[in-house]
């Protein structure tokens, strides 16, 4: 198993892929043509990245390529139609940097609350200003607007009530239920979340739903002068709406991620919006912790081990939730060679297209039954045929 890891992970990853006996290539600096080029050279089983963009291309370039672990949570950097396309698992990390993220926002916010960066740019610029700066409502008691209820926002939301305030949260998935339990109230829009709130924080993932969801319409219906925060995707934001409020409504931003952000871990940032003085920006650093790192190492490991052990791929994004099957065949047979080649080319024969086979063995060895699921209902000729052969006790055929 050939291994391709494209971008910087925790130091103890490659020994522990190497443990797995891996052929590893190690080099964080591959993007663009130059990780075009390794994938043709070195022809890996494996490509893992972190921030890297993977491409259409890329996926091409690697005929052995069979599974893309993004160590991070999102997996908007990777062309996952294209790995689709050609069978190439897609995995990712989950939760496993959600603490990390949840500090960041919480600094983000209190931030916005006393002004810590105008503070030390001031004082650095050799001026004291009390005056100024000393003023803040303070967090105790505010509402906090949580869109988006995953991980990363359960971890805020602890910290949140920690500091006393009160939360209301959106999702298309949060129930009721699921509310009360995390002690908040849920909202039906976001624009009804954020309508009482003092300070609002974005974590949703990147879709075509979400895409700019976050635009005009929610920062008409936030306070003037409310506090909003950013960790999650730049693209869920509207960012000409979001200028817009910081200017007509003294909406003070606090934002990790960006709309447009550059590919290198240091080079020039020109957008308009660092401009704003009511903005106060990090570098897309919310990850960026040992804790997390080593958080995310470990679960690249477990991807990668269960991989080389042939199992169900933890964290996998592009597997069809419904295939296009619509009966399933059931074949009760003896277990021996042959018997399964002979279902799987009478079903061939029939054209009847297999979305998905199990097949188990029962104690001793003896029997065993497959289930193989099957677009279209086979006939009672092509059942016929199947059982004809005499390693087959029984055979059958449902609607799924």
């Amino acid at each position: 198993m050939r291994i391709l890891v494209a971008d910087k992970l925790a130091s103890f990853v490659p020994g522990r892929l190497q443990d797995l006996g891996a052929r590893l290539d190690v080099d964080p600096k591959l993007e663009g043509e130059t990780l075009g080029a390794a994938m043709r050279e070195l022809d890996p089983e494996v490509l893992i990245v972190r921030s890297t963009k993977v491409t259409a291309q890329h996926v091409e370039s690697g005929k052995s390529l069979s599974l893309i672990i993004r160590a991070g949570a999102g997996v908007n950097t990777i062309d996952m139609s294209a790995a689709s396309a050609r069978g190439v698992y897609v995995a990712n990390c989950p939760g496993k940097n959600a603490a990390a993220v949840a500090e960041l926002t919480i600094g983000h916010l209190i931030n916005l609350d006393r002004r810590i960066a105008d503070n030390v740019a001031s004082l650095r610029a050799h001026r004291w200003d009390k005056k100024t700066l000393g003023e803040a409502r303070g967090l105790r008691g505010r509402t906090l607007a949580v869109l988006g209820v995953g991980a990363i926002a359960r971890e805020v939301i602890v910290r949140a009530q920690a500091l006393g305030m009160r939360v209301v949260g959106w999702s298309r998935r949060l129930t009721e239920a699921q509310a009360e339990e995390l002690g908040i109230v849920r909202a039906t829009t976001p624009e009804a979340a954020v309508t009482n709130a003092d300070a609002v924080s974005v974590h949703l993932a990147l879709t075509p739903e979400t895409d700019k969801r976050i635009g005009a319409s929610v920062f008409a219906a936030m306070k003037p002068g409310a506090y909003f925060v950013n960790t999650s995707r730049g693209e869920v934001v509207d960012q000409d709406a979001l200028l817009a409020a910081c200017s007509s409504r003294g909406i003070r931003a606090g934002l990790d991620v960006f709309a447009k952000e550059p590919s290198a871990g240091q080079a020039p940032f020109e957008e308009p919006i660092a401009d704003h003085p009511n903005v106060y920006g990090t570098c897309h650093v919310g990850a960026s912790t040992d804790e997390a790192e080593e958080a995310v190492g470990e679960e690249v490991v477990r991807i990668v081990g269960a991989y080389q052990r042939a199992e169900p791929i933890p964290n996998c994004v592009n597997l069809a939730v419904r295939s296009a099957a619509t009966h399933v065949v059931v074949v009760r047979h003896a277990d021996r060679v042959g018997v399964l080649a002979h279902v799987l080319r009478i079903l061939s024969e029939a054209r009847h297209n297999v979305q998905g086979m199990e097949n188990v063995v029962f104690s001793g060895g003896r029997a065993a039954l497959a289930r193989v699921e099957v677009v279209g209902e086979p006939s009672a000729e092509v059942l016929a045929a199947i059982g004809a052969s005499a390693d087959v006790f029984h055979v059958g055929a449902s609607t799924i």
